[in-house]
């Protein structure tokens, strides 16, 4: 058995941890409720958004059609690996990084495949193994619409040059605090959706529909992206508040056996020396 000192060092450590995993889940916590409300509020908008571009996109042919809907043979692909800056959140990053290798290995095995993160973790991981054309980790210093657009046209403009057939973003989509589900979605190009949707309904549009189409197709585009880093960020904090209120419980459990194994040493050397008291006066005695 450890000795009073050890213990007692012990206990001191496992509190001082159980603090600042308690400390670091408060603020997660109150960063989670500005992102959940963030996320929440702009989800709806995108998704229909996506949906009505990609009904009207549909019904373009020819000419009439987007550069952003052209189908080609897919050789060169880009993945964008949206994960977070700092550690701590459990299987947050770690399922990002297996979600990428998972489409560079067997998704789209024998294809270029190149990569483009956001997020420091994911980034030192993945670069030390493939091709990392662009590093944007810097848009979580300020996650502002204005610098995930600027992303998100250089990804566009990577697209319709040439440089790449399709690019997907692999994310965690925000579910609650202790749910993150990973995702992968098409970027680029544009999927059109099965059957007719909404393309044969009697809308009349002005100027002409594929003007409104090319013009919101690039916004629509910077919308998908910036709900995908948004759905990221929240469920970053969620991750990360589990994370540490599952370490503070363990930490509670660890003190508490600790301070029982000190409790019964402590005992255990006051008998002792209760004994040698005893032992030491009955042989003076006798």
């Amino acid at each position: 058995m450890a000795n009073l000192k050890e213990l007692r060092s012990r206990i001191t450590s496992v509190s001082s941890t159980m603090q600042i995993t308690s400390a670091m889940k408060m603020v997660s916590a109150a960063k989670l409720n500005k992102a959940q409300m963030a996320i929440t509020a702009m989800r709806p908008y995108a998704d229909k958004l996506t949906e009505l571009l990609q009904s009207l996109s549909a019904s373009l042919e020819g000419d009439s059609a987007s550069s952003f809907s052209e189908q080609r043979e897919v050789n060169k692909v880009l993945v964008v690996a949206i994960a977070s800056n700092r550690g701590l959140a459990g299987a947050f990053n770690s399922n990002i990084i297996k979600a990428s290798r998972e489409l560079y290995d067997n998704v789209y095995g024998g294809k270029q495949v190149d990569f483009v993160t956001i997020g420091k973790k994911v980034n030192d991981i993945v670069s030390k193994t493939h091709t990392v054309v662009a590093n944007k980790s810097e848009v979580f210093d300020d996650l502002t619409f204005a610098n995930v657009a600027a992303i998100a046209e250089e990804l566009m403009e990577l697209f319709t040059n040439g440089s790449y057939d399709k690019v997907v973003v692999v994310y965690n989509k925000f579910k609650n605090a202790a749910t993150q589900i990973v995702t992968t979605e098409q970027f680029l190009p544009i999927e059109p959706v099965e059957g007719e949707g909404n393309a044969n309904l009697d809308y009349i549009f002005e100027p002409s529909k594929a003007e409104i189409v090319e013009q919101l197709i690039p916004k629509s585009l910077k919308t998908q992206l910036y709900k995908a880093i948004r759905d990221s960020f929240a469920s970053e904090h969620g991750a990360r508040m589990t994370a540490m209120h599952k370490a503070t419980d363990n930490a509670t459990e660890l003190r508490d056996s600790l301070k029982l194994q000190y409790n019964k040493a402590r005992q255990a050397s006051i008998t002792n020396e209760i004994l040698e008291i005893v032992g030491g006066a009955e042989a003076l005695n006798g």
